[in-house]
């Protein structure tokens, strides 16, 4: 039997997760066009970690040299509570001698631009997804202009509040975490914060992360619990001063941290997750990225699963069979590898979410127990790792 003939992907969605499933069909020399509701092709200026695995899937996109000319590479990613007592570190830095490729941390931005510039097909921004039909022979999106696009598949990657998500599940909105994450980003020198720092505080119900995204520029979050849906009072300079007196305290570099920081970058959230699902798509429909999985920050792949979801999907839509049994092997596949990741992180976000003395006092000693030997392990041996498939697919097609 053929490959399936795919004459055009409909990719709901001009994010990260978007882009790479263009580039990956690009690659398969499969047509797509990305179909994006803001008036412009852009991602927010929050940062991001890219594990190793993530590395190696932008590495078989093409673009992993391109990320290590702006990325700070991290050697050490260290954890502690908030006086600076360690609880533990994680020797990223062997990851680039065991696996060919860095963890890094690179702004939200810089990646998608570094992605963006390297797309071929077209980009349709302006055009906000309100639904679908689908019939045998492809499908037909609908957008809130009126107009319609056909095609042969769809991919849901817009998000976490995806159009193609609630039509295909139904409108249940994401799982509200308890805790908001408020982020920004502070100008500070080499001298100040040496390239490739991470940092990841634990205190009583709220928590503080850093690490430097650029030359000389340190990208932080401060994590608190609170109510959903609230609003900072006043100007973004009474934000900073709130987050300043949280803060009081803390150990260095906290305080020169957020006293370095522009107010104007900084960003609220109320953090959100989903359990796994386990359906993600029918017909020539699916989901990808966070429209599939959506993962809180705490375990830092977000982004590294939905490059690799977007390189699964492109392979087994140039495998021969027909284009749903394509679909449903990359949802099978993908759901194998995300769900725990789900878990993982909604568990790591509820122990840091403590407030009680008594638990927090015994969360920090079970984490110095076992945070760098077992959880560092676990996390080489069922996250990174599985990033090698990249380079091992690279090295059979080159022979």
């Amino acid at each position: 039997m053929s490959a399936p003939r795919i004459r055009r992907v409909l990719i709901a969605g001009g994010g990260i997760g978007g882009i790479a499933t263009a580039l990956a069909l690009q690659q398969q020399g499969i047509d797509s066009i990305v179909f994006e509701s803001a008036p412009r092709l852009r991602d927010g200026g929050a940062g991001l970690h890219i594990w190793t695995n993530g590395m190696l899937a932008l590495e078989h996109l093409g673009l992993a040299d391109a990320v290590r000319d702006t990325a700070p590479a991290q050697e050490v990613c260290s954890f502690a509570d908030w006086r600076g007592n360690s609880i533990g570190d994680w020797p990223v830095g062997q990851f680039t001698a065991r696996y060919g490729q860095p963890t890094v941390a690179i702004g939200r931005s810089a990646l998608h631009g570094i992605m963006s510039d390297a797309l071929t097909v077209p980009v349709r921004t302006g055009a906000r997804v309100t639904g679908y039909a689908q019939d045998r022979e492809g499908v037909t999106v609908r957008f809130d202009d009126g107009t319609e696009e056909r095609g042969d598949v769809l991919i849901g990657a817009d998000g976490v509040r995806s159009a193609v998500r609630s039509q295909l599940l139904g409108p249940q909105p994401p799982h509200y975490t308890g805790y908001i994450a408020w982020r920004g980003h502070a100008k500070m020198s080499p001298e100040e914060i040496p390239p490739g720092s991470f940092l990841g505080l634990f205190g009583r119900g709220t928590r503080f992360t850093y690490y430097d995204i650029a030359p000389g520029v340190v990208h932080w979050m401060s994590v608190a619990n609170g109510p959903a849906g609230g609003r900072d009072q006043g100007t973004p300079q009474d934000t900073l001063r709130m987050l300043q007196a949280r803060h009081r305290g803390w150990v260095d570099p906290v305080a020169r941290i957020l006293a370095a920081t522009d107010p104007d970058s900084i960003i609220r959230n109320d953090v959100t997750e989903r359990k796994p699902d386990p359906v993600w798509g029918s017909g020539r429909v699916t989901l990808l990225g966070d429209a599939a999985h959506a993962v809180s920050f705490n375990i830092g792949q977000g982004a590294c699963l939905a490059i690799e979801d977007a390189l699964v999907l492109a392979e087994h839509l140039t495998r021969p069979g027909d284009v749903t049994s394509a679909l449903r092997a990359y949802e099978a596949e993908r759901r194998t590898r995300t769900a725990p990741m789900q878990l993982l992180a909604a568990r790591i976000g509820w122990a840091g979410a403590l407030e009680n003395p008594l638990a927090v006092w015994i969360r920090d000693q079970l984490m110095r127990a076992a945070w760098t030997r077992v959880a560092f392990a676990a996390a080489e041996k069922e996250h990174v790792a599985y990033g090698t498939r990249w380079r091992e697919r690279a090295l059979q097609n080159h022979h």
